[in-house]
């Protein structure tokens, strides 16, 4: 055999026109590995103790089911769901939702932007100041809520100053009236802290140099508000709007410690009424719909919010 006819032999055949070349695994480095490593533990929990709940959740919500049952959950389909539609006490509950939103979203923004323009002024002690400020977001939910619980009381501070002042007092949490007020200014309160310090960071990163100018120009202080600081404060605006539904829609601890959902239902939103549902008539599979149907009244309420705030992106 020729030295030609070796080397023909030897050498690999050349693919052929219009077919591809078979592609080589890529293997992670080490390093790589090393970061993968440290990803794991939170991916884990957020798959074992998030994402598996809520699928499992979404299973219940098509079956009726109940812990006291050995027979395991029966699939029924939508049928939860075509209840909640003629369900008085639940079409009441997201009404209660919607207003306990409302009630504590616009003055919780509107006191937080206005503490954060405060403490965006250099003053002695400005440390102390937001600090203290933001001391009610440190101590938890429950805390606060019997705290204010003794506020409320008959003999508590509130009724103490109305004596003080001459007036009767007030049963705060026993009236329809009252209660939801109440609930909602212990919640304004309890989500200025964290409210405040996010906005304070967005007014911080507006550049001084566009207020300088706007000054010089001759523009107020109401106009200077108008078209610097609020379109500056959009993106973290939006945010703070976004958070504060998904955390009040969801609301609990402060009703189940102030109110119990009373009186007369008047505070019993969606998610009081799921624990209710869940641990009080051992309907998991009703209360599961009602989860999903209150992810979707969240998810809309958001999507309207940021999208009255941030506007339309061209």
């Amino acid at each position: 055999m020729s030295t030609l006819e070796q080397t023909a032999v030897r050498a690999p055949a050349a693919p052929t026109p219009g077919t591809a070349e078979p592609r080589r695994r890529r293997r992670l480095r080490p390093t790589q590995w090393i970061g993968v490593l440290f990803v794991l533990p939170a991916t884990l929990y957020v798959v074992v103790y998030q994402l598996v709940p809520v699928v499992y959740g979404l299973v219940l919500s098509f079956t009726e089911y109940s812990p006291l049952s050995r027979s395991g959950p029966e699939w029924v389909g939508v049928a939860n769901y075509l209840a909640l539609v003629g369900d008085d006490d639940f079409a009441r509950a997201l009404a209660v939702t919607g207003q306990y939103v409302l009630m504590v979203l616009p003055p919780t923004v509107a006191i937080a932007l206005g503490l954060a323009m405060l403490a965006n002024r250099p003053f002695r002690g400005i440390g102390v100041f937001r600090s203290a400020l933001y001391v009610p977001h440190i101590v938890s939910l429950t805390t606060v809520a019997v705290v204010w619980l003794w506020m409320y009381s008959p003999n508590g501070l509130f009724n103490e100053a109305l004596t003080g002042l001459g007036l009767p007092p007030q049963s705060w949490l026993l009236e329809e009236d009252t209660a939801m007020p109440a609930v909602a200014a212990m919640r304004v309160w309890k989500a200025l802290g964290s409210n405040m310090v996010l906005l304070l960071a967005g007014l911080q990163s507006i550049p001084r140099e566009l207020y300088e100018a706007a000054s010089t120009d001759g523009a107020g202080a109401w106009r200077r508000f108008r078209h610097i600081t609020l379109p500056g404060l959009r993106p973290i605006l939006t945010y703070v709007v976004a958070m504060d539904i998904i955390y009040l829609a969801q609301g609990f601890a402060e009703l189940f410690i102030l109110t119990g959902g009373g009186p007369l239902a008047s505070t019993t939103t969606v998610n009081y009424l799921i624990y209710t549902e869940a641990f009080q008539y051992n309907s998991f599979g009703s209360a599961s719909a009602m989860a999903f149907v209150l992810f979707a009244f969240i998810a809309a309420f958001s999507f309207l919010s940021i999208r009255g705030i941030a506007g339309r992106r061209s």
